[in-house]
């Protein structure tokens, strides 16, 4: 104020707010959505879906309570553009040039009211942390779950908007958030394949789809499957029953039995820390193992606990995980190949 900008504030017409505001496009008046100064919604902007677009990595995100929306706290999740280059990266800047970040600042597909898309350098921080440097905020993810249920690698540090909280698109449901599917040639599975089991005497396997379709093959049983369901959550895993039967296990622990498969529990409707990402049987049919996206594991039935690397450090989440069948032990597997052996022996690692 005292270096000059004062005095323009003073000499021209209209308010301090309309002198500073940043809209996407000049045309729209700062009374507009586009000059608000909030991003736009990913399913405007993404086709429909309320993902992060392609060349966009999730950068960070806040939560307002007591939204109508949710029926208490919803989560907002920033989209930030990925960078071709780290040109102005570096000396404490985290944001590469808007040259190389492939996006562009403008407003949404209804123009003036329509958010801003493309326009904000800004990141809370909270997930993908080895992402050093990124580019504009593309749109948001929102939803009813946290963060780190869509994005494993989101941390649980607390940002608070609640401003946003009746913020909403026509487009947006409360639905969990799921990823555009890429162009697929297989109709039948809709490139959504998961996870595959073996039968205990070699001779066939099941294929299980994230929407609950089982494909059996050779004396693999077919008792049935949830592709007809509609599933609070994805599947994520599935296990044979030693003498006959198979399970799916849901994102949330929720366990599906078919077959001669006996149900021992499940963690659905229970609190996670991180999503379930896989399931396996005990040797003796009488219980089995899922284990989450930070390597906790929930053991049911006779199936021992060995240990797990929950609330250890993690360079990457699980993905997976295999019974070892002479101990009922059990490895567990991440996303950059590392092999953390509970019970079962270590024999190597691509990490």
């Amino acid at each position: 104020m005292a270096i000059g900008a004062g005095l323009d504030l003073a000499l021209r017409p209209g308010t301090a707010y309309g002198f500073i505001c940043s809209c996407g496009n000049s045309n729209c008046g700062c009374g507009t959505t586009c000059c608000a100064g909030y991003t736009e919604f990913c399913c405007s902007v993404n086709g429909g879906y309320n993902y992060c677009p392609t060349n966009t990595v999730m950068g960070g995100w806040w939560k307002a309570d007591n939204s109508s929306y949710c029926g208490g706290p919803r989560y907002y999740m920033d989209c930030n553009a990925t960078c071709g280059c780290t040109t102005g990266c570096g000396n404490g800047f985290n944001f590469c040039s808007t040259d190389c970040d492939g996006t562009n600042c403008g407003c949404g597909p209804n123009g003036c009211n329509s958010y801003l898309t493309g326009c904000l350098q800004f990141r809370y921080g909270q997930c993908n942390q080895d992402v050093e440097c990124m580019g504009r905020i593309v749109c948001r993810v929102v939803a009813c779950v946290p963060p780190w249920e869509v994005d494993p690698s989101c941390t649980t540090a607390n940002a608070q908007d609640d401003g946003t909280a009746q913020q909403n698109e026509p487009c947006w449901t409360s639905a969990f958030p799921t990823p555009r599917p890429p162009p697929c040639n297989s109709p039948a599975t809709n490139c959504q394949t998961i996870s595959m089991a073996p039968t205990g005497d070699g001779n066939g396997y099941g294929i299980l789809t994230s929407f609950g379709k089982l494909f059996a093959y050779g004396d693999f049983p077919n008792d049935g499957d949830e592709s007809s369901a509609v599933l609070a959550r994805p599947m994520v895993g599935i296990a044979a029953h030693p003498v006959g039967g198979y399970y799916f296990v849901a994102a949330d622990g929720g366990i599906f039995a078919f077959g001669d498969a006996p149900f021992f529990g499940s963690m659905g409707a229970h609190p996670l820390n991180q999503p379930i990402v896989g399931m396996a049987a005990t040797p003796s049919g009488k219980g089995y193992w899922l284990v989450a996206a930070d390597g906790g594991i929930f053991a049911f039935g006779d199936a021992p606990f060995h240990g797990s690397m929950g609330g250890r450090p993690l360079a990457k989440p699980i993905v997976g995980m295999a019974p070892y069948s002479p101990q009922s032990g059990y490895w567990l597997v991440a996303q950059d190949g590392g092999i953390f052996s509970f019970g079962a022996p270590f024999l190597g690692s691509p990490a």
